[in-house]
């Protein structure tokens, strides 16, 4: 709870994985992925529900073992093409005819496992300010947007009209890129018109590439292992 607001994470964890089956249960340095994103969430006290939501039995199994609660989502909101806005709308009116009457939901995505609970605080204490209707973490974009090209035709012609793809990396303007590992938002401010979950006057948290890993396919498994075992030995 934060200023007497209650505080529900969201991990969504889907079977259906093309990249990595059974991507969310596959372990990482010993431990299922999903249970990263638990056990972070469990270091927060701001946090009063870490609920699970998934379509598969096993995944549910493995979360509710890791200390999370667990709700089912229908298969459509599961498939490849469904949007995680729609599961989130699907839950949180679940949960009010339960009674429950958070204000703040957080989404923790399983396949950033390398987030800390200071990231996830932060989000939370842009969301002090009641004129903040949603957070996102970014991270310092892997291509500045003015080195990026388009190709028509076989000739290729800078994607923005008029830049300079060719100066300096110090002379470019910083450029920032979502990294999924925290989003967090107003629940009532959520109406059916919002088209995405970072809406209205929006707040950034700046992470780190090493703790923005987001794991779509093996090597990012591996880069993954790789930065858990450097901090082991520092």
């Amino acid at each position: 709870m934060i200023l007497g607001n209650r505080v529900l994470a969201v991990i969504p964890a889907r079977g259906g994985s093309k990249s990595i089956p059974r991507k969310n249960i596959t372990p990482l340095a010993g431990k299922p992925l999903l249970c990263w994103t638990v056990e972070v969430a469990k270091q927060v006290g701001e946090i009063d529900r870490i609920i699970v939501s998934t379509d598969d039995d096993e995944i549910g199994r493995v979360a509710g073992e890791s200390g999370a609660e667990v709700y089912s989502r229908p298969s459509r909101l599961a498939a490849d093409d469904a949007l995680i806005i729609d599961t989130l709308r699907y839950l949180i009116e679940a949960l009010r005819n339960e009674g429950e009457s958070a204000d703040i939901v957080m989404l923790l995505e399983p396949t950033s496992p390398l987030r800390s609970a200071d990231d996830i605080r932060q989000c939370l204490a842009l969301l002090q300010d009641s004129a903040i209707d949603s957070v996102a973490t970014f991270k310092e974009a892997e291509l500045n947007p003015c080195r990026a090209w388009r190709i028509e035709n076989g000739q290729p012609e800078v994607f923005i009209p008029g830049v300079n793809p060719w100066l300096p990396r110090q002379k470019l303007p910083r450029a920032y890129q979502l990294n999924g590992a925290v989003y967090a938002f107003r629940a009532g401010r959520l109406t059916a018109d919002v088209p995405s979950i970072l809406f209205g006057n929006s707040a950034a948290v700046i992470m780190p590439a090493e703790r923005s890993v987001d794991i779509d396919g093996w090597n990012d498994i591996f880069l993954a292992e790789a930065i858990l075992a450097r901090r082991s030995v520092r």
